[in-house]
This record gives C-alpha cells, sequence and structure tokens, in this order.
C-alpha cells in the first residue's frame, strides 16, 4: 500500500498526471456511451430463455378447409418428427390448444375455424441439451416455413416461445386506427409489407378476417311441409353428410359413462370435387329422405343454396375500430428493427398521407399520425407489444435512477453541507456505467448469442449507485478525519487515505464479485450478475483513481483550512 500511496501522492502533486485522469475518464464515459448508437450493446427488456416447450401457429387462408388445414400440419409435422430433441408433440386441428403461459395472449381462445391449427411441441429438458429453445426455433423457422407455407397460398406459420417477462401478444404490434376496417386494412397491409422487408423481423401476420364467399342452406319451409319430412330429419342428414353425428350409445361393463357411437361417411363420399354451387348441388341431389308415405325425397329439393359472403369480425380498442399487425424478431431486440421499419413507413406512407410524429418523450413517442391527402382521413400507427413493455420498464427505471440520484445527493448535502462534496460523490457513483456497458459488451463477444443490456442490468446499476456512494463515502471521512486530527495537507491526507481504505474497498467488491457471479449464468437474471460484476470492478477503479483526484481539486476539501 505504500507504493499505492506514493504514485497517487505524484499524481496528485502533479497538475499534468490530475488531468490526464480526468481526460481518460471522461473518454471512457464517452466511448461506453457510444457503444449503444454503435450497436456494439444492444438493449432489450428481457432475453431469450431457454424452455422445454414450444407452439407452432398454423394459419391458412380464411375459408379454407380443415383437409387442406390438416395437409399443411402434417407437413410441419414430418419436419419436426426429424428433431431428436423433441421428445412428443400433438396438433389441435380447427382449434387453439389448452391455454398455456404464451396462449394467455396470444389469441388461442379466438381459434375456432377450419383454416388454423395449433401444434404443441415438448422438448428433452433444457439441461440436458446442447441447443437452447430459441436456438431451436430459430433454425426450424426458416425449414418449417419454406416447404410448408408454398402447399397453400396466403399461408402463415409462426413459431410461438414461452415468453421470459410480462406476456404480450408479439414482440412487436403495430395498432391501426381508423375510420372503417375497410381502409384500415389497407393500411395494415402496406405495414404488415414493410414488416415483412425488415431485417430480423419474422412471423409477419394483420390479425383480421379475410373476405370470402360460403354457401348457405335455407330450409323452404313450404316444401319441406308438403313433402312429409321433418326438419329434424333434414338437420340429420346434412350433419351425416358432411359432419358426422351420434347415432347411438354404447354401455360398457367396465365404464363409468356412456360411450356414444359417432358414425360419419367416408372421406371421398363426403368431400367435394370443386368449391361450386353445381357440385354442391349434385351432392344434395344424391341424399334423399323417406317422407311418412314410403317415397323419397331428394334433399335439394327441401332447401335453397345461396352463395353469401362472410362475416367479417369488427375489433375495437378504447372503443375505436383497429387491426392489429404483429411480427417476432429473429434473436434480435425490438427497439433496432422498429426504429428501421418506422423510418420506412414514414418515407412509404408520406407519398398517400400527411404524416405527423408524436410531439414530446412519452410512451407514445414512436407513434404515426396519418391524414389522407385527398380525403382528409386521420389513421393512427401506435405501438405495443413487448417494445411498449421495454420503452415502459426502461422509462420507469429510468425514473429510479434519477429518483435515486437526487435522494442520495440531498442526503448528502445535509451530511457534509456541502455541494461539491456530495457532487464528487455522485459523480463517483455515476461513472460505474462504465463497467457495466464494458461488461455487457465483454460478455457478448464470448457467448454464441447476443448478450442484452436487459432491464435486470438497469437495477443491477440503480443497486451499484449505494455501493459506490459507500467507496466515496469513507476516502473522503478518512481523509477529513486526517486533516482536521492530524493536521496533514489536503493531497497528503487524501493519498493515506485512500491506500488505506483500498484494502477494504476491494475485499468489498471482491465479495460482491463472488456472490454475483452465479447470476451471471442465469437466462433471465444474467444481466443483472454482469452489471454488478462489471460495475463493481469499474466503481473500485474509480474510487481509488478518478475520486482521490476530484477530492484534491475541490476547495471544499480543505479542512485544514477551515479548522
Amino acid at each position: 500500500m505504500n507504493g499505492y500511496a506514493r504514485f497517487l501522492d505524484n499524481t496528485l502533486y502533479s497538475k499534468t498526471k490530475r488531468l490526464m485522469v480526468i481526460i481518460a475518464t471522461l473518454l471512457a464515459l464517452m466511448g461506453s456511451i457510444l457503444m449503444f448508437p454503435t450497436k456494439l450493446v444492444k438493449a432489450k427488456m428481457l432475453p431469450s430463455k431457454s424452455a422445454n416447450t414450444f407452439s407452432v401457429y398454423v394459419d391458412l387462408p380464411a375459408g379454407s378447409s380443415i383437409e387442406e388445414t390438416k395437409k399443411v400440419s402434417r407437413c410441419v409435422v414430418n419436419i419436426l418428427r426429424q428433431e431428436k430433441e423433441i421428445l412428443n408433440m400433438e396438433t389441435f386441428l380447427g382449434e387453439g390448444a389448452p391455454l398455456d403461459y404464451a396462449g394467455l395472449t396470444k389469441g388461442s381462445t379466438l381459434k375456432g375455424m377450419e383454416n388454423v391449427s395449433e401444434i404443441v411441441i415438448n422438448l428433452t429438458d433444457k439441461h440436458s441439451r446442447e441447443e437452447p429453445s430459441f436456438i431451436i426455433i430459430q433454425r426450424l423457422r426458416p425449414i418449417i416455413q419454406s416447404t410448408c407455407e408454398p402447399m397453400k397460398n396466403g399461408t402463415n406459420i409462426k413459431m410461438i416461445e414461452q415468453p421470459s417477462g410480462p406476456p404480450n401478444l408479439a414482440s412487436i404490434v403495430v395498432e391501426v386506427f381508423g375510420p372503417n376496417m375497410e381502409k384500415i386494412s389497407h393500411v395494415a397491409k402496406m405495414v404488415a409489407d414493410i414488416l415483412e422487408n425488415t431485417s430480423k423481423v419474422v412471423d409477419v401476420d394483420v390479425m383480421m378476417d379475410e373476405k370470402f364467399s360460403k354457401f348457405s342452406l335455407e330450409v323452404n319451409s313450404d316444401k319441406i311441409s308438403k313433402s312429409g319430412v321433418s326438419v329434424e330429419q333434414l338437420n340429420n342428414i346434412l350433419y351425416l353428410a358432411f359432419e358426422g353425428m351420434v347415432v347411438a350409445i354404447k354401455n360398457p361393463q367396465n365404464a363409468n359413462d356412456q360411450i356414444p357411437i359417432f358414425l360419419m361417411l367416408d372421406k371421398n363420399t363426403k368431400e367435394l370435387n370443386s368449391f361450386s354451387k353445381g357440385e354442391l348441388e349434385s351432392k344434395l341431389s344424391s341424399l334423399k329422405l323417406m317422407n311418412k308415405m314410403g317415397m323419397m325425397v331428394p334433399v335439394n329439393e327441401m332447401v335453397e343454396l345461396k352463395e353469401v359472403p362472410n362475416n367479417l369480425s369488427i375489433f375495437t380498442k378504447d372503443l375505436e375500430t383497429m387491426v392489429n399487425v404483429i411480427a417476432e424478431t429473429d434473436m434480435e431486440s425490438q427497439v433496432y428493427p422498429l426504429l428501421d421499419a418506422r423510418e420506412t413507413m414514414i418515407e412509404e406512407f408520406s407519398h398517400k398521407f400527411e404524416v405527423t410524429k408524436e410531439e414530446g418523450i412519452n410512451t407514445y413517442m414512436f407513434d404515426l399520425h396519418l391524414k389522407d391527402k385527398i380525403t382528409g382521413e386521420k389513421y393512427l400507427l401506435r405501438w405495443d407489444g413487448e417494445m411498449k413493455v421495454t420503452l415502459d420498464t426502461f422509462r420507469d427505471l429510468g425514473a429510479a435512477f434519477i429518483g435515486a440520484l437526487v435522494l442520495i445527493f440531498l442526503l448528502l448535502v445535509i451530511y457534509y453541507k456541502s455541494f461539491a462534496i456530495s457532487g464528487i460523490i455522485l459523480a463517483g457513483s455515476f461513472l460505474s456505467i462504465i463497467g457495466v456497458i464494458v461488461g455487457h459488451w465483454v460478455a457478448d463477444l464470448v457467448t454464441t448469442h447476443t448478450f442484452f443490456l436487459t432491464a435486470t442490468s438497469l437495477i443491477g446499476f440503480i443497486a451499484l449507485m449505494g455501493i459506490s456512494s459507500r467507496n466515496s463515502l469513507l476516502l473522503i471521512d478518512f481523509a477529513k478525519s486526517l486533516m482536521i486530527e492530524k493536521g496533514l495537507e489536503k493531497r497528503k491526507a487524501i493519498s493515506i487515505a485512500t491506500a488505506t481504505r483500498a484494502k477494504p474497498i476491494m475485499l468489498t467488491a471482491v465479495a460482491i464479485i463472488l456472490g454475483s457471479a452465479l447470476l451471471a449464468g442465469d437466462p433471465i437474471f444474467g444481466g443483472l450478475g454482469v452489471a454488478l460484476i462489471s460495475g463493481t470492478i469499474a466503481a473500485v477503479i474509480v474510487s481509488l483513481l478518478f475520486v482521490p483526484v476530484l477530492m484534491n481539486n475541490s476547495k471544499a476539501m480543505d479542512f485544514d483550512k477551515q479548522e
């Protein structure tokens, strides 16, 4: 410690060396902050986590048959079967799987048509396999989409991971508000096209119904009454011909409940050769019912066949009509694709609309307001999903950080009765951010996937404020006592105080680092561990080198002259 004291004494004595320490520290601070715009360090709400299950959503164009859905789903299953890490899977045709954590907010309960299916996959335990689930999904996504989506034009296949944080509809959600569904859908499709052409954005989908035609069978009351056939007979034969129905009940001896016997026609009999009115009329004419007089009456004589459009669902939020455009990011934070897509949207929409950005720094600062140059109709593009959660979280944690700074500063001013000394302590505490950012950059270099600066990283940085402040308090109080009680000059007192307190400061830092090492490998709290480790190292360096220089340059530290 004597050698360190002499080194520090020489540094404090030389004006040039003191200036070099200050410049080097400021350059380190600027360099670390510049890692954000240069994307050397990327920010995200929470990183992806490795889970033991994931789902595949298969969405065919509206109006597709259950057989077409089954064909595409079987294609997906055949690819998944080749994966050794998959234990088992289950396909739900025409419906969503029983709700899980991911399905709570991703619309599983809305699935109830023949053009959708959900495949639930169970993987081997995450601790016994080399690949995490998000890497498996990233590898399988292009294979499945390129192989199975062309089987039916307009098919959309999405890979759904278990969310690592708060559940949300998707990583990127664009809410399109406007005057009516028809015009909103046009704007929503333009947004979807831009997202599809944005790098690192996958699984783009527009959550709205598509228009298609269907056939409606309407019973002719007059004809059915004259034919002597009951409406119940007509309903039964129609269900039997196209769906199937329960025709009897079995009462087994070893079962507590009755077992229904379900009767249905074979596949070739049920299916139509083409989607046409003539084909369906031919099918109905082949179905005949016996009336009370024993005569066979064709079904087509008792019903009227009409081609009608489907009923479109209308989605609203806050009493306004809207459509969601959703997308996921491929091993990337939502922030950077959003910024790229937003700039492209401003450029593309400016040809037809007057584009206005949201004013001020608020939760909806990325929103875009559109006004049609011809009709004057107004639209709103509002960003939601995990992007919204990320903005809210970082905003709240930033406010908590500022609040912690203000509170610590006020307490220090009350204790020292000096704004200058309080500022020195805060400056030393704030500079631990250098270690936090650089630590994430190093962690990203040594890991196989991107190591993001997350919400837990910011929690670690806020926690470091108290630890870093404690280091500076030790130095200032000890130097003050040496100047007042021992009569040492300021420079000498600062050197001795720093050298004497260096050992307990470093021992405390080692304890924090060893305690945080267990967190560094966690997929969710890894950012907290890295922030505590690297931030503590930076706090020690700043406390033992930069803070003494500020103390020496401050007139508020002239306690010997004051006494």
